[in-house]
């Protein structure tokens, strides 16, 4: 029984990491600017969260720090998605989310600087090969695409704002345990109105869908994409070891390189899949630090969302 458990978690990761891949495929294919993409992602989403909030009884969090953590985790998520569309738009998917998933490293560095948490010598040795597999990634792409600097730097950050956006969501679960789908809409909430502004003056002029296709797919993002695929890893997560998970997860970046190449038609050379795989090999080390107090991405889900839907 147990096994079967596992086993239909493991295939419920994998399909929403899968799904987050092919989300970077339709960033990609629609005509929109990237901040525009992370406001109406987030808004969609946020819609959707609502409504499961009032469907299922689930209450906003008494307490207004709370509250106020809720949505400046929005706030980091939207820039981490808005700089990881700028990411796709310069160096493709599956480069771009392959940065995005660094933030396991700024994660590990912000429970060092503000959680008082010890690094291990594995968490060192894996930002060191993480960093190598960079660089073999990064050489090429910089000799042949202009833009590969704004994409490197956009993607590398977006997982800083990605894990600045896990801790706040740490600090409102800490300050009072809020559910699961109220918890998203003030996700939902904070991101869209931190991009109001910046989406009105750096994306002006190309902020709405211009075709009924491009709207469909901004409604398939919003909603498969943040709700579903975010769903199936939050259910999956809890009932897996941290092993099979850190090695799972890693199934995202995988698929966004493998349609980035094969569909999309982006030149990736030896050297450049050497460096990927060396980039998430040591991203599964970082995720495997022992010490029980350590800031994991992974922990984070697991504590976040136990409470079932």
């Amino acid at each position: 029984m147990a096994d079967a458990a596992s086993r239909s978690a493991s295939i419920g990761l994998v399909i929403g990491c899968i799904i987050f891949g092919l989300g970077s495929l339709i960033v990609a294919h629609v005509d929109i600017g990237g901040w525009a993409m992370s406001f109406w992602r987030l808004a969609i989403s946020g819609v959707v969260f609502t409504i499961l909030a009032k469907m299922t009884g689930q209450r906003l969090p008494r307490s207004r720090r709370a509250v106020v953590y809720g949505l400046l985790s929005g706030v980091f998520l939207g820039l981490d998605l808005a700089l990881w569309h700028e990411s796709i738009y310069a160096v493709g998917p599956g480069i771009s989310t392959l940065l995005n998933s660094l933030q396991i490293f700024f994660l590990a560095a912000i429970g060092f600087l503000f959680f008082s948490e010890r690094q291990s010598i594995l968490q060192l040795i894996s930002l060191c090969l993480a960093m190598l597999g960079v660089a073999l990634i990064g050489s090429p792409e910089f000799a042949q695409n202009t833009a590969a600097t704004w994409g490197f730097v956009t993607g590398i950050v977006s997982g800083a704002m990605l894990a600045a956006s896990m801790s706040f969501i740490r600090k409102t679960h800490d300050t009072e345990p809020t559910p699961i789908f109220i918890l998203m809409q003030l996700v939902s909430v904070g991101g869209v109105l931190a991009m109001i502004i910046p989406m009105l003056i750096l994306d002006s002029g190309n902020i709405m869908p211009s075709t009924w296709s491009e709207l469909g797919w901004i409604l398939i993002y919003g909603a498969v994409m943040q709700c579903l695929a975010w769903g199936l890893i939050a259910y999956s997560i809890p009932k897996l070891s941290l092993a099979i998970t850190g090695l799972l997860l890693l199934s995202e970046p995988i698929a966004a390189l493998v349609i980035d190449y094969s569909w999309l038609g982006k030149s990736i050379n030896t050297l450049q899949w050497s460096g990927a795989f060396l980039t998430m090999f040591a991203i599964y080390l970082g995720s495997l630090n022992p010490k029980p107090r350590t800031l994991r991405r992974y922990r984070f889900f697991s504590r976040f969302y136990k409470r079932k839907f």
